[in-house]
């Protein structure tokens, strides 16, 4: 495992980390709750998805899929009224694949007291062409620290879903192999 993007092949560009980076904002309605009065999960969700996409169709200059989201995390309760920020960014690139972390801060519309986070997330993009193929992304380059942290600790997300992934079509292929169907 290398600690920093490998270099382009053929003339597939670098991009910047700051590049596609977005965020999005939304205010919360009584159309958003769940039945416990607060904003419904499926809502934060999607608005990360939305930010998400947006920033893997901005790094790879085209159509991007939301391929996996793991890791999202609800740490406090979004209310009505809340003005909620969806911050987004590529964490990691591969050939045609980019990880997009995203942070969710919420703050009241009608005060002036700092935004807290109240959730993130991780997804994985496939870049696309017109007929759903998989396409060449660029290479991200982390420009901060920070950016380098979260590349590094990407890498490591993305290992474990490759060995997840594996492990769990080894098994699969074991209770077939044993007659056992699921």
């Amino acid at each position: 495992m290398t600690d920093q993007p490998q270099p382009p092949e053929d003339d597939i560009p670098v991009k910047s980390t700051a590049a596609s980076r977005t965020t999005l904002s939304h205010i919360m309605t009584g159309n958003d709750t769940n039945l416990l009065g607060t904003v419904h999960g499926g809502v934060i969700m999607k608005l990360v998805d939305d930010a998400a996409g947006a920033v893997a169709g901005r790094h790879s200059g085209g159509p991007a899929v939301t391929a996996s989201m793991d890791e999202m995390v609800f740490l406090e309760p979004v209310r009505v009224g809340d003005l909620v920020h969806v911050r987004a960014q590529v964490n990691w690139t591969g050939r045609s694949s980019m990880e997009v972390g995203v942070r969710v801060m919420a703050e009241r519309w009608n005060e002036s007291t700092p935004a807290q986070q109240v959730g993130s997330a991780y997804l994985v993009f496939a870049a696309v062409d017109e007929d759903g193929k998989p396409r060449r992304v660029p290479q991200v380059a982390p420009e901060t620290e920070r950016d380098r942290r979260r590349y590094q600790e990407a890498q490591i997300r993305r290992t474990h879903r490759l060995a997840r992934r594996q492990a769990i079509k080894a098994l699969r292929a074991q209770r077939t192999a044993e007659g056992i169907a699921d």
